[in-house]
């Protein structure tokens, strides 16, 4: 069997004017992930990414301290299908029908470091409306439509894979959350109670066998867990 490893990107610029970047602690954790994967001996006869910024430069900066170890890396390949679905464009969208119950809600995403909790009670309740499809808004992504560009881009990857190959696809959490609705059929909202869950380069498997694909393993972060270092454990 071969196996796909769903890699989370690092830490990105939380409360930013462009989230889109990592941050030192996202690049350590690239870092330190990628002298884990030389620790094992894990190469990957592919590489993916996303084209967000923050997934090729976690990919990089892993992938540069397996090469500084003598380990082979294949070149980075891009494919959109593994970008994180548009979070400002979905708030954008579901939020002026939620403002009379939460009064609060335009200072908190206008000063989220300062507010992470209500932060994410906010967005919790504004992806839970958005999974249902009930309040889908003309001209912004819908829960179907990115779980379909996930599904897509996972097949155009079987399509050209070969029987035990180690395949690496660097990406975000939403399109991980997707992958396991797609996978094992948890109900979406379901799928994103897993989602505030995983770590920032957190590795989950998958394994194939032709077009068969089972969920191996999800959310593995021993990597940043042995360096005893609680500030690398982060969720954003």
């Amino acid at each position: 069997m071969g196996s796909i490893y769903l890699i989370r990107h690092g830490q990105a610029s939380f409360g930013a004017d462009d989230y889109d970047v990592l941050s030192p602690t996202g690049i350590r954790q690239a870092e330190v992930l990628g002298d884990h994967l030389a620790t094992l001996g894990l190469s990957f006869d592919r590489c993916l990414s996303g084209t967000l910024r923050r997934q090729q430069h976690t990919a990089t900066s892993a992938l540069q301290r397996c090469v500084a170890v003598g380990m082979a890396a294949p070149e980075l390949e891009l494919d959109a299908g593994f970008n994180e679905f548009d979070a400002e464009a979905v708030i954008r969208g579901l939020l002026p029908a939620m403002l009379a119950d939460e009064p609060n809600a335009l200072h908190i995403l206008q000063n989220p470091k300062e507010n992470r909790a209500e932060f994410q009670h906010l967005f919790s309740r504004i992806i839970q409306r958005w999974v249902t499809g009930e309040h889908d808004q003309p001209d912004h992504e819908t829960w179907q439509g990115f779980v379909g560009a996930v599904r897509a881009g996972l097949e155009r990857v079987l399509e050209q894979a070969h029987s035990k190959q180690n395949i690496a696809i660097f990406t975000s959490g939403g399109t991980i959350t997707a992958m396991l609705h797609v996978l094992t059929g948890v109900p979406a909202h379901k799928a994103f109670e897993l989602n505030w869950q995983i770590v920032n380069t957190s590795l989950s498997r998958l394994q194939f066998r032709g077009r068969d694909v089972t969920l191996a393993s999800f959310n593995s972060r021993v990597h940043l867990e042995l360096l005893k270092a609680p500030e690398l454990i982060t969720y954003r």
